[in-house]
């Protein structure tokens, strides 16, 4: 499968898995839901900048979105925080959590020198 459909895949599946809408990930990164069904439909690359933000809100790394494995995926969601009908600053409450807990996930594992 070529990687820009992994990615288009991925998004959609978490995006739908957690419980949000294409609107509320339009809502948080400012910009229209148009863009967010160009980016799954692939009519639209998906930008960095705006990766980076789905992974803090998903609780990702930026790189599983490239990852075609379903026991990876399933375990990120099993660990993912769930939303239905957040408002904006309560998105990016979650993503700057989800960001804490990412980093601090990669302290422990440098610590025991995984």
């Amino acid at each position: 499968m070529e990687l820009k459909q992994i990615m288009i895949n991925n998004l959609k599946a978490y995006r739908q898995n957690l419980g949000y809408t294409q609107e509320d990930l339009a809502k948080y990164i400012g910009v229209d839901r148009s863009l967010i069904s160009h980016y799954e439909n692939g009519t639209r690359e998906i930008t960095l900048i705006h990766l980076n933000k789905f992974s803090d809100l998903f609780g990702i790394e930026t790189d599983d979105f490239l990852v075609n494995n379903s026991s990876e995926k399933n375990a990120n969601l099993a660990f993912a925080f769930r939303s239905h009908g957040m408002e904006k600053e309560d998105l990016s409450s979650v993503a700057e959590f989800q960001k804490i807990v990412k980093n601090y996930i990669k302290i422990i594992k440098l610590a025991k020198g995984d």
